[in-house]
């Protein structure tokens, strides 16, 4: 009969301990990663969409305190004038259409500013983010030297992750990797109350993480982000085609303003705000911003340079041959391969494309903006291909 080996004996209490330690910092690097992500998905969902969105919203702005400033010259009540003034005084006013292309042509010389693409790190990085978390942070250390020295660390390690840079992290973890660990080992005596003040840590940024994740959630840009957390892209589009909608509208009631008769004792007055132009008379485009270049899909050249930016779904269905195909979202982020000269923009009915022809002209560029977008496009019988055998259709 051989001899068993003694069994090792363990006290029942530091066991508990581990075992809650380790559920506690499984819970908390979980929750940091999230947060974190969550973080920089909203940055960057916050810069495209001011980027994108902003000029829309700006002159809907404008077109609301024009309206406003219309209805006080013709009434000369003191209640619109009040709101007129309040009006005016939430916006600035826009340039006009000659004087938007003066300022763009005096920063051609000028490059324009980068603009980083959304980012989204991958599982990789959140791998490689949540072990040098566990490993490196400060508080896993009682030396002010060793905290400060930790806490630089970790700055990198955040930079890396903001950006998505797995092969980074990679770097990072393994010039973390000869660093000293801080936790005494399993058979020391001094383990049993670090297991306690880990526990008591790791509860508190159990608590404090979980606060975070509440307060982005509740910024404007979170629930904005929200409501279509896997497709932002479509939610930038939706957004677009309701301002645009609620600019013609105000559009239209401007319109009807300045050309409507004045009422007795209305004066001649002219509206304040208004540019010189006379909106009952036809105009050469019907976009809806005067600071869009806008064009029907049958006035667009043979050999025009196009630039669609729907989704891959819907380019595959079906797009004009010999155009160029970059999403909405992925813009800025390539705007170095857009072609020199005039640039048609094309996508579904004209929101996304809107925005884009918007974003490319403050950036200098000659885009013209396809009324309608590609179902003009078909509707006008002008050629599509598909990517696929079936027949070119808009989707």
């Amino acid at each position: 009969m051989t001899a068993q080996s003694p069994v090792r004996w363990t006290d029942p209490q530091q066991q508990e301990l581990e075992e809650r330690v380790a559920a506690a910092e499984l819970a908390w690097l979980s929750m940091d990663v999230d947060v974190q992500t969550l973080r920089v998905e909203i940055d960057n969902f916050a810069l495209i969409h001011h980027q994108l969105l902003g000029p829309l919203y700006a002159r809907l702005d404008e077109l609301e305190a024009l309206v406003a400033e219309a209805v006080a010259a013709r009434t000369g009540h003191p209640e619109d004038l009040r709101r007129a003034a309040e009006a005016r005084r939430q916006v600035d006013e826009l340039p006009d259409l000659d004087a938007l292309f003066d300022s763009v042509r005096e920063q051609e010389a000028a490059p324009p500013p980068a603009a980083p693409a959304r980012v989204r790190p991958g599982r990789d990085a959140q791998r490689i983010y949540r072990e040098l978390v566990r490993r490196a942070h400060p508080d896993l250390s009682t030396d002010p030297a060793e905290q400060q020295r930790r806490a630089a660390f970790l700055a990198r390690v955040n930079e890396a992750y903001a950006v998505g840079d797995a092969a980074a992290l990679e770097g990072l973890s393994a010039e973390w990797s000869t660093a000293p660990e801080a936790a005494p080992g399993t058979d020391s005596p001094d383990r049993l109350e670090w297991l306690r003040r880990r526990l008591e840590w790791l509860t508190g940024k159990i608590t404090e993480t979980a606060t975070e994740q509440v307060r982005l959630e509740q910024t404007p840009m979170g629930q904005l982000l929200a409501l279509a957390p896997q497709d932002p892209d479509r939610l930038l589009e939706q957004l677009a085609e309701e301002l645009l909608a609620k600019a013609a509208a105000q559009q239209a009631e401007l319109a009807r303003l300045l050309g409507a008769p004045a009422a007795a004792g209305d004066g001649h007055r002219q509206p304040v705000g208004d540019n010189g132009t006379d909106p009952t008379q036809p105009q050469e485009s019907h976009t809806m911003f005067a600071q869009i270049p806008s064009t029907t899909a049958a006035a667009v050249p043979a050999d025009a340079a196009l630039l669609d930016v729907r989704e891959q779904d819907e380019w595959d269905a079906g797009h004009v041959d010999g155009a160029l195909h970059i999403p909405l979202g992925e813009v800025i982020a390539r705007i170095g391969e857009l072609p020199d000269g005039k640039l048609y923009v094309l996508c579904r009915v004209g929101g996304r494309s809107a925005q884009v022809v918007q974003y490319l002209v403050q950036q200098g560029r000659d885009a013209v903006n396809v009324d309608g977008g590609m179902y003009a496009w078909e509707g006008a019988g002008r050629p599509m291909v598909s990517s696929t055998d079936q027949d070119a259709f808009v989707l």
